[in-house]
């Protein structure tokens, strides 16, 4: 494959193009196209990549997410540093059978190294493309999970740190920014508002800004998500996807994942649908959605799920075009039906996740509820981020029961009235039919 390029001649196997007009821009600090003002994306050398991405080839990477560096945009001789990625695909047989679902499996980003959510796969390469560019100080605004990643991956790195985040932003994840030794900046206003001010910082100073001027580069680490699971699940693709909205970045990514897999003849082409899920406290992708458009209305965020709390995504259309044009559907749901979430996701699996994990869950919960999707499809739920991170939302959830002494008969007399306890539930709801 050839291209002529509007800014000299192709030196790499991936260069920037705009997605709506198709100018390219070869590869340079950029996310905006100059002629119609929309947003750019990586495209590839498919034909340089058919012999080196492969099964084969992929069996004999490391067991990270640079096992798929191929279709990832950095250069050949670059020597990864972070083994983020490679996390479990979980299958859920007990959340299942809350749902009525036979075939629910969980991909477990809560686990993802360094920082427990899927941010790292997507900073590992951003920050990959700021030392080709030969950026010393990087940066982000964030609603915290990014946050996180970028100060650690920096510290690795040794680059230095600028990170801007709401003001009220979960303590918890404050304090996993600030542990890497990163400079946070806590802006009054929500991640809007941050995310303004980290644009005109990107065009005030010369920094590599992860989710400004480095975000065509940034997003691509998105799609191992999407390679992963095929993988994992046997080289094929499952029926539905499940996946948390924020900017609307990941669903996209994923679906470009798939979308390359097929293109390159390691899976066979199959219908897949997608659904995304957002919190009802701020939930413009999932209100386009049902309105039958890819129009998105900015909404003031009003949320415990901070990390989703984004009212002007970025890639919001895109998204809303990703879900419409594949049949599947996207809902929001309620602060209480996200904790009982977390809680169920929990109890059942043993998967302790975040706000961002409870609104993937109880979403989920509903799609099945409704019919949208059936019992028998493989469906894969994605879990983004770790509960450890968001422990406030379940403050006042649990009592705290009082100290026995050191002997059985406290511990017998405990577990008495235990369950007495249990059994007066199960009576009560037996009684209000619950």
């Amino acid at each position: 494959m050839s291209l002529a390029h509007s800014e000299g001649p192709l030196t790499t196997a991936y260069w920037l193009r705009c997605r709506e007009c198709g100018k390219t821009y070869g590869h340079q600090p950029l996310s905006i196209c100059d002629e119609c003002f929309s947003p750019l994306e990586v495209t590839y050398d498919f034909e340089y990549a058919r012999n080196r991405f492969t099964r084969e080839t992929i069996s004999q990477g490391p067991l990270n997410m640079w096992r798929y560096r191929t279709l990832l945009p950095v250069a050949d001789s670059y020597v990864p540093q972070t083994p983020s990625g490679l996390t479990p695909l979980v299958k859920a047989p007990r959340l299942g059978a809350e749902f009525g679902a036979k075939n629910l499996y969980v991909k477990n980003d809560a686990v993802c190294m360094p920082t427990l959510s899927f941010k790292d796969r997507v900073v590992a390469v951003a920050l990959a493309n700021a030392q080709d560019f030969g950026f010393d100080t990087v940066g982000c605004s964030s609603t915290g999970n990014l946050a996180n990643a970028v100060a650690a991956h920096a510290a690795r790195l040794g680059l230095k740190t600028f990170i801007l985040v709401p003001a009220d932003l979960e303590p918890a994840k404050i304090l996993n920014t600030l542990v890497y030794g990163a400079t946070l900046v806590r802006v009054e206003g929500n991640y809007d508002h941050v995310n303004r001010l980290c644009s005109q910082i990107a065009d005030r100073y010369n920094w590599g800004f992860v989710n400004v001027n480095l975000r065509p580069y940034y997003a691509e680490g998105s799609k191992t998500v999407g390679f992963e699971i095929a993988e994992q699940l046997g080289w094929r693709l499952p029926d539905n996807v499940v996946v948390p909205m924020a900017g609307g970045s990941l669903i996209t990514k994923i679906k470009k994942a798939f979308s390359e897999l097929i293109g390159l003849g390691l899976v066979d082409e199959k219908p897949v649908r997608f659904f995304g899920a957002q919190a009802t406290g701020c939930s413009p992708i999932a209100k386009a959605v049902k309105g039958g458009t890819d129009v998105i209305e900015p909404q003031r965020p009003n949320t415990i799920a901070r990390s989703l709390a984004i009212g002007n995504p970025a890639d919001g259309m895109y998204a809303a075009r990703v879900i419409r044009g594949t049949g599947g559907w996207a809902e929001d749901v309620s602060d209480v039906e996200i904790v009982s979430a977390i809680q169920e996701l929990a109890e059942t699996e043993g998967i302790f996740t975040e706000t961002a994990g409870g609104v993937t869950t109880a979403v989920t919960a509903r799609l099945y509820a409704h019919g949208r999707i059936q019992p028998d499809e493989l469906t894969v739920a994605c879990i983004t981020g770790n509960g450890l991170k968001t422990t406030d939302c379940l403050n006042g959830a649990y009592a705290e029961s009082a100290a026995i002494r050191p002997r059985l008969t406290d511990f017998e007399n405990f577990v008495e009235e235990r369950t007495a306890a249990s059994q007066g539930l199960s009576l009560a709801g037996e009684i209000y039919g619950r």
